[in-house]
């Protein structure tokens, strides 16, 4: 990306690009409970909980899978999956105590002042999953879990799940793991149709996201289009409660102002029961 262009997070280094299973056990891993990550953080969400109307969340956390090719390389951590089952093993645990660690101790702090719980692993692109669903129930999925129930037991706050695109076939997955929302519900991928999202699912999730369509009509529509298509999706998903209205992901550079306004203008005029 370009450095006038820095709009995310970018990844420049991969430190186990040609590590080993044995270089893991070395690699100086951060602290997932160390107390000092926390500080003032109980004060600042009893004001919170105290001075507003809002309901408190957290950032996103809990990255069990991503952090691994954030830190091996997305080609080299494929790779891996099939020729390295060990070293991805090895990983995953590394990955997982921290995330144990972390959570223990934030939700030692505020477990009981937050409302929702973020967590976050993109496991889907834009037609179907990352991996087979065969690989993600032997290897992914059991570590997910274990984290997702660490936390739920540690506060009642609801465990809202992101992963971009054309999740559907693992959906079931995510419900058994114990996630109770979806975020960020890309209705442009595959499969991802907010109708049919609502039926088969809509009893056991919170659908958080999906309102237009960032992809193409957001982007590149009229405000009319862009009207008419989160029309379209509130009223997929509203019926009987169970949504919150959010663009699918964040606002890109470049949309138009004037779409921006008519996807706000349009929530408020077909979001409310």
């Amino acid at each position: 990306m370009p450095d006038d262009q820095q709009l995310y997070m970018d990844i420049s280094h991969h430190p186990l690009a040609n590590a080993t299973v044995d270089d893991i056990a070395d690699y100086p891993f951060p602290q997932g409970d160390d107390p000092t990550r926390f500080t003032g953080l109980r004060e600042e969400a009893g004001r919170l909980r105290d001075q507003t109307p809002y309901a408190i969340s957290t950032g996103i956390g809990g990255v069990v899978y991503e952090i691994c090719w954030y830190m091996r390389g997305l080609e080299r951590w494929f790779m891996d999956t099939i020729e390295n089952p060990a070293f991805c093993d090895a990983l995953l645990d590394r990955t997982l105590a921290f995330w144990m660690g972390y959570y223990t101790e934030f939700m030692k702090q505020v477990g009981d002042l937050v409302d929702v719980v973020m967590i976050g692993d993109d496991i889907a692109g834009q037609s179907g999953p990352l991996f087979s669903p065969d690989f993600y129930r032997r290897v992914v999925k059991p570590r997910q879990k274990k984290l997702i129930q660490h936390i739920r037991s540690l506060t009642k706050g609801k465990i809202w799940y992101h992963t971009c695109g054309s999740a559907v076939s693992l959906l079931a997955d995510l419900i058994d793991n114990g996630i109770d929302i979806l975020n960020p519900v890309q209705i442009s991928a595959t499969n991802m149709d907010p109708g049919q999202l609502k039926q088969h699912f809509g009893r056991s999730l919170v659908f958080w996201g999906g309102g237009v369509d960032t992809q193409h009509v957001l982007s590149f529509g009229t405000p009319e289009e862009v009207r008419q298509d989160v029309r379209s999706n509130i009223e997929a998903f509203k019926p009987g409660g169970g949504y919150v209205f959010n663009s699918v992901h964040n606002i890109q550079a470049g949309v138009p102002p004037e779409n921006i306004v008519a996807m706000f203008d349009a929530a408020r005029e077909f979001g409310a029961y």
